[in-house]
């Protein structure tokens, strides 16, 4: 049986373990976010064979895949209360498809490292712990590669993008917004406005060049950096973009968190 075509997918994982706990931000502040992250899934096609994960909290000086069969998890998140530092997310890895990802990157001119020590960090396990609770879905991640060069990242996607047609569903993890210092303060709302309102249409019903241009120019956006003082949390959306291919993107998750604009785009599905 031939699997369906997966999307590709970038979303916000919020700060920290936030879904589960109390405390940070009013109450409610999450629950928007974490509904949506619940009712993810609905959206792909079918189940993946495997999730791909690019995460904003995994650089290296080259790109560098997990290649563990049992990944433990990297709890890289500072003082929150002791039961965040007990969460589980006892999914599987897969060597096979990992071993995919680094034919698919060689055969691209690509050079890619293995781990297969590190842990997932909480930019994978917290919001796939509402995505695929049941952590039944084996999940290999990616690094993004130091300099934070956005045209490269974007090759990366295009080389990666044959994994689709595999069942092997991209997500790329990080914040739309991601100036911490701003968050909860009323005056920076209009900057992530700004640089919200321009990435919906630089990436909405795109043409591939075009996207791919827009991206690749984001210092240049309204607001850029006073979004991204550092562009960590921007660069997956980066990866599965250039994945996506011709598969137009759109918008699938807006709302004000903590007076800040985030959102979320999908490619495809």
């Amino acid at each position: 049986m031939t699997a369906k075509k997966q999307p590709t997918i970038y979303i916000p994982h919020g700060g920290g373990p936030c879904f589960f706990m109390d405390g940070m931000g009013p109450p409610g502040t999450w629950d928007g976010m974490a509904a949506w992250l619940k009712a993810l899934s609905q959206s792909v096609p079918e189940r993946p064979r495997a999730l791909l994960i690019v995460s904003a909290h995994w650089e290296e000086p080259k790109v560098t895949v997990n290649t563990a069969a049992q990944p433990d998890l990297l709890y890289d998140y500072y003082g929150f209360p002791p039961h965040t530092y007990e969460l589980t997310y006892p999914a599987q890895g897969s060597p096979a498809v990992a071993e995919e990802i680094v034919k698919l990157l060689q055969q691209n001119n690509i050079d890619c490292g293995t781990d297969s020590k590190r842990g997932l960090d909480h930019g994978v396990f917290i919001p796939f712990k509402l995505i695929y609770p049941s952590a039944d879905i084996p999940v290999v991640q990616l690094s993004l590669k130091e300099g934070l060069d956005p045209a490269f990242h974007i090759k990366l996607g295009q080389a990666l993008a044959p994994l689709r047609e595999q069942g092997v569903l991209i997500v790329g993890s990080g914040m739309s917004y991601h100036n911490l210092r701003s968050f909860g303060k009323g005056d920076s709302g209009p900057h992530s406005l700004h640089f919200d309102r321009w990435l919906d249409q630089a990436i909405s019903q795109q043409p591939e060049a075009v996207r791919s241009e827009n991206l690749t120019a984001w210092e240049a956006a309204p607001s850029a950096r006073a979004a991204h003082p550092r562009e960590e949390h921007l660069l997956p959306l980066m990866v599965v973009a250039g994945a996506a291919g011709q598969d137009l993107g759109r918008r699938t998750y807006s709302e004000m968190v903590m007076g800040m604009a985030i959102s979320a785009f999908q490619f495809g599905g």
